[in-house]
């Protein structure tokens, strides 16, 4: 294996280790002069740096152009690029290079914020369904890998803190089962300005109902915004065990994320 690979795979591996979505280009097919042989690989992050190479100027920047759009729309393409047709110098090579842009797409996330009996019951099935599971909470003795064991990751930290310790992107799905209306309305501000797909927040509709008037109050949040929180959460199971409760959850992101037609938030 050349050194280039090994960059591009070891970069490949803690990326993964970190959850971080990645592209990686291939090059499948080539005709004429290319700079880069069949084979060679290039990894591609979301803020547009790479590791590897396949050929330089403007034949990678093209290159890195579609591989953040792969890792927007989570799709994988093959593309073909005449190096001639790319640069006006007579020098450049006049080649035909065919690369495969592959978006790897990791387990999504889901972080759960609140390590009490739910919130152990939602990471342990969440596990279990593979999803890569962050707990956190601000309770030590609670947010550890004795309390509650096998997870990926666990974040002692006061919960409207979340968002400058994990990064929360398209690929996180968020699970608030907090002990009360003053961790929420620190929590759900800055998780409002993330893209995360999906915020769930545990409680009754009397306790929703309170937490929206001051998030309205305090912070200015419109109804619009509000309009992106789950709450009560989950699916209506009637359930009341801890991991009823789980499953209610767990259902209702799956339900999201295959694209079924769920219940609308009861936001006020």
């Amino acid at each position: 294996m050349s050194d280039d690979h090994k960059a591009v795979y070891t970069a490949l591996y803690e990326a993964h280790t970190r959850g971080d979505p990645v592209a990686l280009a291939t090059i499948v097919s080539t005709q004429g002069a290319i700079p880069r042989h069949t084979g060679s690989k290039m990894l591609v992050r979301e803020d547009g740096s790479i590791v590897g190479t396949v050929g330089g100027g403007g034949l990678e920047a093209l290159v890195i152009q579609e591989a953040l759009a792969a890792l927007a729309d989570g799709q994988p393409r093959l593309r073909s690029y005449t190096l001639n047709k790319l640069d006006e110098d007579p020098g450049v090579c006049g080649g035909t290079a065919q690369i495969f842009i592959e978006p790897i797409t990791l387990a999504p996330t889901l972080l759960v914020v609140g390590a009490g009996h739910v919130g152990k019951a939602v990471g342990e099935l969440g596990k279990w369904l593979g999803f890569r599971i962050i707990l956190c909470d601000d309770r030590a003795e609670w947010c550890n890998a004795t309390a509650t064991p096998g997870l990926d990751e666990y974040i002692v930290c006061p919960p409207g803190e979340i968002t400058q310790h994990s990064k929360i992107s398209a690929q996180v799905y968020v699970v608030a089962v907090t002990r009360g209306v003053d961790v929420d309305i620190e929590l759900l501000p800055p998780l409002l300005k993330t893209n995360t797909p999906y915020i769930g927040v545990i409680g009754s509709r009397r306790r929703w109902a309170l937490t929206t008037q001051t998030l309205k109050e305090k912070y200015a949040v419109s109804a619009e915004q509000l309009q992106r929180i789950h709450s009560p959460i989950g699916l209506e199971l009637q359930a009341e065990t801890p991991k009823e409760i789980a499953i209610s959850i767990l259902a209702e992101i799956i339900a999201l994320r295959r694209g079924a037609t769920i219940p609308p938030s009861t936001t006020p």
